[in-house]
């Protein structure tokens, strides 16, 4: 799970990004997560990739960093948004407005950043169904959904003038970026390679000392739910192949074993499933029972983030045919399937 930085970051790390015509700025949060890192790529256009959220705090911090690079919000030309989390694009319509710069995001994203407010409701709904059905005290989900609420002010919605697609190129005078998708920490991870410099950009997809946690998403359209643990190791053993000296991460600092990094990440999750198969195999349970099993309170304060844990891991066991589910009474428990006490288990697909 994310949690907050106990470390300031390494300066020096970013040197090299630097050199490059990267710079990092770190721009406060309000959130657990701390400070967000946001990139100036100082080439025609000049580009900022990521804004942090929508603050006064947050905008000053970023004016002071742009002036310390020679430039102003009013300079900028592009903007480019990571994913659909509002400590990464709450600023992009104060900066439109006063840059006039163009957004550009991916297709999934579009729809967040152009309809914020009316898409962070319905998020908000599917969260609270979510937890009902997994064990989640009907009180716990409303008190989280307030506080969803009061945070929708750090988030702000626009027009997105350029749809970036996975595979496509970001051309500038010095550089060329490529896109490539990375859904799995939300629907909309979206990461930049600098192929010349071997420096990826990478948002929320691949953090040095936190885990980044695949949130349950709602599906766009209905039907069932993605398998965003599923879909972020895929994500994770896509970057793996990459050739990359450096990762820029959203929070934190700069990665230069990116592979080391995914396959520690990897293991962790073998793991984290192997406790959880366990716990379930004494007796059926909830999600959030497991959740409260791992990480006590925080299974009430983090609801939403530990259930996500504990579904990530459990769709990793029912695919392994491991676990099953069981929902009686209109709420789901996790029981051990009839083969899970095999020697010969099937794998969970993680390994490296």
């Amino acid at each position: 799970m994310e949690a907050a930085r106990s470390t300031p970051p390494d300066e020096d790390a970013f040197a090299p990004a630097a050199a490059a015509g990267i710079h990092r700025l770190s721009i406060p949060t309000p959130f657990a997560v701390g400070r967000v890192n946001v990139y100036v790529i100082e080439d025609e256009p000049l580009t900022l990739v990521d804004t942090g959220p929508n603050s006064g705090s947050s905008l000053d911090e970023l004016e002071r960093g742009l002036g310390a690079l020679g430039h102003s919000i009013a300079d900028l030309e592009l903007v480019i948004l990571t994913h659909q989390h509002i400590d990464h694009l709450g600023l992009v319509d104060v900066i439109r407005r006063r840059s006039g710069a163009e957004v550009a995001t991916s297709e999934v994203a579009r729809p967040y950043v152009e309809r914020y407010s009316e898409e962070a409701a319905a998020d908000d709904a599917f969260a609270v169904e979510l937890m009902r059905r997994h064990g989640i005290p009907a009180e716990t989900a409303r008190a989280l959904q307030s506080v969803s609420q009061a945070f929708r002010a750090w988030g702000a919605q626009t027009t997105v003038d350029r749809v970036l697609r996975d595979g496509e190129r970001i051309e500038m005078r010095d550089r060329t970026l490529e896109v490539a998708y990375r859904p799995g920490h939300s629907p909309s991870d979206t990461v930049f390679h600098d192929a010349a410099r071997r420096l990826l950009i990478g948002g929320d997809h691949l953090l040095k000392d936190i885990s980044s946690n695949p949130l349950i998403t709602r599906p766009r359209g209905g039907g069932q739910r993605t398998q965003t643990l599923v879909l972020y190791l895929e994500s994770l053993r896509r970057t793996r192949a990459m050739d990359l000296a450096l990762v820029l991460p959203g929070h934190g600092d700069p990665v230069s074993d990116h592979r080391g990094l995914i396959d520690a990440r990897l293991a962790l999750h073998e793991r984290r499933a192997a406790k959880l198969e366990r716990l379930i195999r004494e007796r059926p349970r909830t999600a959030h029972e497991l959740a409260h099993c791992l990480w006590g309170d925080v299974a009430l304060t983090q609801a939403y983030l530990t259930l996500s844990e504990v579904l990530g891991h459990t769709d990793l066991l029912m695919n392994a045919g491991r676990v099953r589910e069981e929902e009686p009474d209109g709420v789901v428990r996790f029981a051990a399937a009839a083969a899970a006490g095999r020697v010969d288990r099937p794998s969970l697909g993680t390994e490296v």
